[in-house]
Order: C-alpha cells, then sequence, then structure tokens
C-alpha cells in the first residue's frame, strides 16, 4: 500500500492514478493560443477524454489538441511553451529533487515538464502524488479515536468505511458523500445532482441554527449560491470532526478534518453556509 494525504492507496488504483495523470496521448488548449502561434497550432488528434483524463487536465472548456509524445518534441519551442502556458498536471523542474531532476532534463520544454508515461517511469511516482496533495490538508480520520466511530451508528452507517478514502473513479462527489455517510445504498458511487441531494436532506433532517452541535454527528453542512443552489455539503462525524470530498475529481478524498478546517477550506466569494441536523432531534 501506497500513503496519500494519510490514505492508503491500492497498487491497483495507483497504476490507474499513473494512467490518468500521465496517458499516453495527452490534451492540449489551443484556443488560448495568441494570435501569433494561430498557424502554427497542431492539428493532433480528436479524442474524447476518460472523465478521470477531464478532470486531470481540468478540460472543462475550450478547444483541445490530442498529441503523443513524438508529436509534441517535434514542435517548435515556442509553440511548445504557448500550449503548456497556464496547464494543469504540468510539471516545474525546481519541484523536483535533485536525483529526478537529472531524469528530465532533455524532457522538458523551459523549466516545465510533460509527463509522458515513459518519463514518469524514469523518475517514480514523485509527481503524481505532488498532483494529488497540491493544497490538500491529509486526512485527520486516524486520529479520530476508534470509539467515535460508533457514535454515529445510527445517523451515519455508511461513515466509518468511507472516511479516509479515495473514491475508485471520477464522479462521486460531494452531495453523494454525505447521502452515502447516511446509509444511502450507492451513493458513494454516484455524481450526485442537487435535485435528489435536497430531496433527501428535506426528508432526512431538519434546518438548525449556529455552531452548538457541531461537535455531534449528522449535522449536514450546506454551502449555497445566491441564487440558493447547493454548491457544497459536508458532514460532523463526532468530536468535532467532518467528512467531505471537495470535488468530483479522482484525486478528491474523502478526507477528515476538524469542523472548522472543513468550513474553512470551503470558503468562497458569494457561498453562504447553512447547517441541517440528520434526523431533528
Amino acid at each position: 500500500m501506497t500513503n496519500v494525504l494519510g490514505i492508503n492507496v491500492s497498487a491497483s488504483l495507483l497504476k490507474r492514478w499513473r494512467e490518468w495523470f500521465a496517458p499516453a496521448a495527452q490534451p492540449f488548449r489551443t484556443d488560448r493560443l495568441c494570435e501569433r502561434f494561430a498557424d502554427a497550432a497542431p492539428t493532433g488528434h480528436r479524442l474524447q477524454p476518460s472523465a478521470e483524463v477531464r478532470d486531470t487536465f481540468h478540460m472543462y472548456g475550450g478547444t483541445w489538441v490530442w498529441l503523443e509524445e513524438p508529436e509534441f518534441v517535434q514542435l517548435s519551442l515556442m509553440v511548445r511553451r504557448a500550449l503548456l502556458f497556464q496547464r494543469k498536471a504540468t510539471g516545474r523542474l525546481g519541484q523536483l529533487r535533485s536525483s529526478p531532476r537529472r531524469l528530465v532534463d532533455s524532457r522538458r520544454t523551459d523549466s516545465r515538464i510533460v509527463w509522458w508515461p515513459s518519463l514518469l517511469h524514469r523518475v517514480g511516482d514523485e509527481p503524481l502524488f505532488t498532483y494529488v496533495e497540491d493544497g490538500v490538508r491529509p486526512s485527520r480520520h486516524r486520529e479520530v479515536d476508534p470509539t467515535v466511530w460508533s457514535a454515529p451508528r445510527r445517523l451515519l452507517p455508511g461513515v466509518a468505511d468511507l472516511a479516509g478514502t479515495f473514491a475508485p473513479v471520477s464522479g462521486p462527489n460531494c452531495f453523494g458523500t454525505v447521502m452515502a455517510a447516511a446509509g444511502v445504498p450507492g451513493a458513494e458511487s454516484e455524481w450526485m445532482l442537487q435535485g435528489p441531494f435536497e430531496e433527501w436532506l428535506a426528508e432526512h433532517a431538519v434546518s438548525i441554527q449556529g455552531t452548538a452541535r457541531d461537535h455531534v454527528p449528522g449535522v449536514v453542512l450546506v454551502w449555497r449560491a445566491a441564487d440558493g443552489l447547493a454548491a457544497h455539503a459536508a458532514v460532523t462525524v463526532a468530536n468535532g470532526f467532518a467528512l467531505s470530498k471537495p470535488s468530483q475529481a479522482w484525486c478528491s478524498p474523502r478526507l477528515v478534518w476538524t469542523v472548522r478546517e472543513t468550513i474553512n477550506a470551503a470558503r468562497y466569494r458569494g457561498l453562504t453556509l447553512s447547517r441541517h441536523l440528520i434526523g431533528g432531534q
């Protein structure tokens, strides 16, 4: 087992991570190329990305072209630089320790590195782990006293199995994680939309005010946009801890943090936080 963000990752899941992070054909965004490079933009291939590759490179808009390593290295240095500008899952030489850094000196564009499968195999999984861990605090599920997991069993029968795990694919999100923790069968595997989540919330929880119950299990934290649409959700576990999944991406784990850490991590302009108690007691 490999440990990432305090979470055990199996060899089979790690193998899939490598394929999503460093696919043989990789996407490069072309609609952001400035005018001077428009004529030099590569033709490449048009492929349908998997959900995991889409999330790796944040392919949420724009025009993309797919290139394999031989095609990319044949482009001029200036075009390669333009294609790598603000590209996700692209390495920087300074992020590597000196030993793997020597292995990439001849395989980069200025200080930026495309993680082709052959190169990732040479340097090891450090770049992959850096990508997954970037900006994310480790899960604290191991700090929770084992006796605490029995406390929320009635309200949250699925929480112990979810805490400190990675989903096997992209798709499972915060809403499904909360519902699965509360015992909804199969919710941990779904990209749960706001509609079903709101229906479940209205049926199984009541709105409460204030922070007085943040230390008990079963308080659903819901962040809403100005139009009232739910944007994110988490659920308190017990003893001041909460379970959340920051996004639907494969690299986003089901994390246990303190309630305060969970709230701070989801603090974005325009969102308001509300609380709902499962069971209404």
